[in-house]
């Protein structure tokens, strides 16, 4: 695994996973992409005021990804896909992907229903498959974060529910095989990257 290619610093606060060689395809084809995660990733602070944050449309923390993605020139996209077979051609569109670049599609998991994990990594085997994208990115919590959101409350615990989007619900998918083929970089944020209020 090439896992290693990642920097001492992002590895100390993300919990970091790759399958078939992620990290490799994305340091030596996509340069750009490769040190926009790094910097969004080493830019990111979780403070406890975003934890607690009320609930309702798009979340502080996954707002916060996205706006730093963007200003980097990722845009969310759908890809229009269809089959044809013989003269017969199906729609077949794929959901939106929250930040693409070039080859890279990436998804910000912050506190959806872990099902979502299943809609992502059926995308990024399909859009792989297409040759649309080379490599899939998460960015989801680590499951140590857990212990900390106990701190706050069951208020906290009930939001953050274990049916929610976490490493341990992930990982089994993509070791299962939910991305097919598609080359998968995953970052569980850990409570290095909290910042104290």
């Amino acid at each position: 695994m090439t896992i290693d290619l990642i920097p001492d610093d992002i590895r100390k606060k993300y919990e970091v996973r790759e399958w078939k060689h992620a990290c490799a395809v994305l340091k030596a084809d996509f340069p750009t992409e490769w040190a926009d995660i790094a910097e969004v990733l080493r830019g990111f602070r979780l403070r406890r005021k975003d934890v607690l944050a009320k609930g309702g449309g798009l979340s502080v923390v996954s707002r916060s990804f996205n706006d730093a993605f963007k200003s980097r020139g990722w845009e969310e996209k759908s890809f229009e896909t269809k089959l044809v077979v013989d003269d017969r051609e199906m729609l077949s569109p794929t959901h939106k992907v929250d930040c693409v670049k070039n080859g890279v599609a990436l998804e910000i998991e912050w506190n959806n229903k872990d099902p979502f994990f299943d809609r992502d990594l059926n995308n990024f085997r399909v859009l792989f498959d297409l040759r649309a994208i080379s490599v899939g990115v998460i960015i989801t919590k680590s499951e140590e974060l857990w212990e900390v959101f106990k701190g706050y409350g069951n208020d906290v615990l009930d939001k953050f529910g274990r049916s929610t989007t976490w490493m341990g619900k992930l990982l089994p998918r993509i070791e299962g095989g939910g991305g097919g083929g598609c080359p998968i970089l995953v970052f569980g944020i850990t409570k290095s990257c909290i910042l104290g209020d």
